[in-house]
């Protein structure tokens, strides 16, 4: 029985396979020095480069993690294999014949095939594809292609394919070729029913493939209306060789082109990576099936050299819909993965990458990225633009919205950036929003330490209205007990106020019911004014309100002089929310690009601020 290689052809493939050409495969190295090279280490994550390897003596060494070896070790260590596998791939590659003494002591070998014949199933099973996408019956397929601006030569280059409609096409292909049902099955080609069939029929087909350039799997397309399985999708399952979560498509074209250029453009499917590349975006890749994860980003950051010491950039593209929002806020939660900086690129229009290249050509599709704007700045945007920023109510909500997200990433270097961004876009001080991120934070640990010990969080409050006896609507609550019980003393001196100086919205409701009832003129000498007020308002809470601050005692009597106090109060504070929405758009409008609109409200500032005064003088009496 044959048994181990022979120790001569060991030393030959270690003599053969450079050290440097393998492990560049799957780690960006730069010149270190002394005859070494160094990039981020596979086996560990890191944010400095610790990780070097010496071609001289075909030896690598992590200083941070201490992991060293050779080349055979260090395909063992990345890939999962053994020896004896690793020794063979390698040979293969770099033309040894390997020899192995007789009787000697096999390597045991883990169970199942061995990772090598999963690897060649998938290959052969990329070249059988391929070809079928030249017949008749791959007419669909085609048109497909060309529909989306994909020719012969485009789908060449990507190894695009096309499966049969039929059931074992690829599996009778396969045992043709030598392989057995098992290796099939474990090669996630073939699935087994009533009997073994191909798992993907009737489909367009994109070879997925290892930064090597291997074929691990495949992602398939429905393009057949009546194929029986609904999903437009269906990707190659896990497998020994296959890990969606560790997998970019389009990661072995780019690879080289993100190592020079510190650049990874992230798109969403297979057209969107094949319409980057033929437009110049060589850079492009794509997961598989799945979201971006902490797994993607780390395998990417072994290309892009990213490192404290170097910074690159990662590239976001997302569909201008909701979820495309919702995909750019995941992507912010893992964007301390990345030494990078990170941004986001997206089309006005709302068009993948893809279409962008069919309606728009070429040129379009690099102007998409090139106009890429940081992925901070987009995420919070959204949130924010979702206000109504020129009221206080909506300030404060966008900040406490904003303040969740940013308080729940982990990277707190990023934080105050993060809270001096918040407060540019809602026209606010930095030291509000640097408070606001604080809170939100500590209730955010307060909720994980009650989870951790068995505590629910706090029922949500039963109304999201404001309590009606917050200090806040002190001015106004006071006001309408005055409209409502003695409509007789306030006369006319309402007739400047409005809903707007009212900022609870049953408040508000109840002063609307007063001016439809033709102002508190009106109740003048009625005695009934109270009860006719209840009894016109549709909402039970508003009638309840008007119940209750009809028989509320005031402060004091009410002279004239308490009357004005609280008018003129009232319309000071609207004058002073005024202001400070003013005072937000200013801070949010650009003077260069909207010079007229700047100065237009720095106009209606003063005049705000005129006003102003002029309340407070009044509230203050005449002077002596």
């Amino acid at each position: 029985m044959a048994g181990r290689i022979r120790e001569e052809d060991i030393a030959e493939v270690r003599e053969k396979a450079r050290i440097d050409d393998v492990v560049s495969q799957y780690v960006t190295l730069k010149n270190a020095g002394g005859g070494s090279q160094k990039g981020l280490c596979p086996f560990h994550d890191e944010k400095s480069p610790s990780f070097h390897v010496t071609p001289a003596r075909g030896f690598y060494h992590c200083f941070g993690c201490n992991e060293s070896g050779d080349v055979i070790s260090f395909l063992m260590k990345i890939d999962g294999l053994t020896f004896g596998e690793t020794v063979e791939r390698l040979a293969d590659k770099y033309g040894v014949q390997l020899r192995r003494e007789e009787g000697g002591v096999q390597e045991e070998r883990p169970k199942g095939p061995p990772r090598q014949r999963l690897i060649d199933a998938n290959k052969i099973a990329q070249e059988f594809y391929a070809e079928q996408l030249a017949t008749a019956d791959a007419l669909t397929a085609r048109q497909f292609l060309s529909e989306r601006g994909f020719d012969q030569e485009a789908a060449a280059t990507f190894g695009i394919g096309f499966a049969p409609r039929e059931g074992e096409v690829l599996f009778k292909h396969l045992r043709g070729r030598g392989f057995t049902q098992e290796e099939t099955v474990e090669a996630g080609l073939v699935a087994i029913g009533r009997s073994a069939y191909d798992r993907f029929r009737g489909r367009l087909l994109w070879p997925i493939r290892d930064a090597p350039g291997d074929t691990i799997g495949f992602g398939a397309r429905r393009i057949f209306e009546d194929d029986r399985i609904e999903a437009k999708y269906l990707n190659t399952p896990e497998t020994r060789i296959y890990k969606k979560s560790q997998v970019l498509y389009g990661l072995d074209l780019a690879r080289r082109d993100i190592a020079k250029s510190s650049q990874a453009v992230i798109v969403e499917g297979y057209t969107d990576v094949m319409a980057c590349h033929l437009a110049g975006v060589g850079t492009a890749v794509a997961t598989c099936g799945t979201a971006f994860g902490d797994d993607h980003a780390r395998v990417l950051r072994r290309f892009l050299h990213d490192h404290e010491e170097f910074r690159g950039e990662v590239i976001f593209t997302f569909d201008g819909d909701a979820a495309g929002q919702k995909a750019a806020i995941r992507a912010f939660g893992g964007d301390q993965n990345f030494v990078s900086q990170t941004y986001v690129a997206v089309e006005p229009d709302g068009l993948d990458p893809c279409d962008v290249r069919i309606k728009k050509g070429d040129a379009a599709v690099r102007e998409l990225v090139a106009r890429r704007v940081p992925l901070y700045r987009f995420v919070l945007s959204n949130i924010v633009g979702k206000y109504d920023l020129d009221r206080a109510d909506g300030r404060v909500d966008a900040l406490r919205e904003s303040a969740r997200l940013v308080s729940s990433i982990r990277d707190r270097s990023k934080v105050d950036a993060f809270a001096r961004e918040i407060a540019g876009m809602i026209g606010i001080d930095v030291d509000e929003a640097r408070a606001e991120v604080r809170r939100s934070a500590s209730r955010q640990e307060r909720d994980a330490r009650g989870a951790a010990a068995g505590t629910p969080p706090p029922a949500p409050p039963r109304s999201n209205l404001p309590d009606l006896r917050d200090p806040r609507f002190e001015t106004e609550r006071e006001t309408l007990k005055l409209v409502i019980q003695h409509p007789m003393a306030i006369g006319r001196a309402t007739t400047d106020l409005g809903p707007n100086d009212f900022t609870h919205p049953t408040y508000r409701a109840v002063w609307e019911l007063v001016e439809g009832a033709g102002g508190s003129v009106a109740g003048a000498g009625d005695p009934g004014w109270a009860n006719k007020l209840r009894d016109s308002a549709a909402d039970p809470e508003v009638a309840s309100v008007i119940g209750a601050i009809g028989v509320e005692p005031l402060k004091k009597v009410p002279d004239a002089a308490y009357v004005a106090e609280h008018i003129f109060r009232l319309m000071e504070l609207t004058a002073a929310r005024r202001i400070s929405a003013i005072k937000s758009k200013l801070q949010r409008t650009n003077p260069v690009e909207n010079p007229d609109e700047f100065n237009k409200m720095f106009g209606e500032l003063a005049a705000l601020e005129a006003h102003r005064r002029a309340l407070r003088d009044r509230l203050a009496g005449p002077t002596q």
